[in-house]
């Protein structure tokens, strides 16, 4: 069965985006739909995983939806170009994770180490959607039988798994895959991984061998996205650095967590490599490198966050861009459902 070219990607609505979800996710959404279908989600339902405490309750998960949604519009995805939509909206969602479930493996499922990692110590007590979370995912992109995700590091297990789940559902259903027209027996893709950019890892200001994350204490540990010109260099003029210059040659970041790091943002944010911004900057203090990375910093992302501020304040006018992109992220849904429920074997409504 010949598969059209499609990528799909999801960013969670748990508040406080930063410039890691900005550069490990959102700039290469931008870029992809230069030369990619694209299917951009506001993953709700896999907000609610973990506790209100995280996800912080009906009214922050509708401000957060809506935030998310500003971000990718602010940062330069066309939603009429491309599909943005949020996921709770596309019933379909949770009908193919539930037929996923009865195909994917608990051994599969216990080897995830994202769960390990949120649940903690007290697993017993995590909730089941969590634990269940990577067949939801699976779910979220093989319903648009997508081919490509853009996926991190702490990403490609789960992209993995959606590929065995596809592969077994294949294998499970051969038969009455051929017996739908599909003589190759295949319904579903295995998607492939989109790993791009020299900074899809962004870690803490404060500290290099920690990831950004909204999560920890000091707000100066990460640039939010909404955060003004002033804030956005202030954070980065006191960004945690070592006493020594600048290398010359990116061997000489290996033992400098935080100098890799901001060397990284500034490549990043430039569209330049690690290599060439040590060119530039090798030998040099810290002071004058970041006073060019704030500017670079406060350039490209000031002008995100003032446009965030503007799209948020109309709620009425992000609701209408998920709106319509619900409708069509169904049409396509709905037919990967209709055809599911046949070759499994449910009787549906004709």
């Amino acid at each position: 069965m010949p598969f059209v070219e499609r990528v799909f990607s999801g960013v969670q609505p748990t508040g406080n985006l930063h410039l890691g979800n900005y550069l490990g996710a959102i700039v290469n959404f931008v870029k992809m739909q230069e030369t990619h279908s694209c299917i951009y989600c506001v993953v709700d339902m896999h907000a609610i995983t973990q506790g209100v405490d995280v996800w912080g309750g009906p009214a922050e998960l509708t401000r957060n939806t809506r935030e998310v949604t500003a971000a990718f519009i602010a940062a330069g995805i066309d939603p009429k170009k491309h599909i943005v939509f949020n996921q709770s909206q596309v019933s379909g969602h949770a009908e193919l994770a539930w037929i996923f479930n009865c195909v994917a493996r608990m051994g599969w499922l216990g080897r995830m180490t994202q769960f390990k990692e949120k649940a903690g110590k007290d697993r017993e007590n995590a909730s089941v959607g969590l634990f269940d979370y990577p067949v939801l995912m699976a779910a979220d992109i093989l319903l648009y039988r997508a081919t490509h995700v853009p996926v991190g590091e702490d990403q490609k297990q789960h992209l993995e798994l959606s590929r065995d789940i596809a592969q077994k559902f294949n294998n499970d259903f051969g038969e009455s895959i051929r017996a739908q027209g599909a003589n190759d027996g295949l319904f579903f893709p295995l998607p492939e991984p989109l790993i791009t950019g020299p900074a899809t890892r962004v870690m803490s200001l404060r500290d290099g061998t920690k990831k950004m994350s909204k999560s920890e204490a000091s707000d100066n540990s990460r640039i939010n996205l909404t955060d003004d010109a002033d804030t956005i260099a202030q954070k980065i003029r006191k960004a945690k650095t070592d006493p020594e210059p600048l290398p010359t040659e990116e061997k000489g970041l290996e033992a400098r967590p935080e100098a890799d790091n901001l060397v990284g943002i500034f490549a990043a944010l430039s569209g330049r490599s690690k290599a060439d911004v040590l060119r530039e900057f090798g030998n040099g203090q810290f002071s004058s490198f970041k006073n060019a990375l704030a500017e670079l910093c406060v350039t490209k992302l000031a002008p995100i966050a003032g446009e965030m501020k503007r799209l948020v304040a109309d709620p009425g006018h992000i609701d209408a861009i998920l709106n319509d992109g619900s409708d069509r992220a169904r049409a396509i849904a709905d037919e990967t459902m209709k055809l599911s429920k046949d070759i499994v074997g449910f009787i549906r409504r004709r």
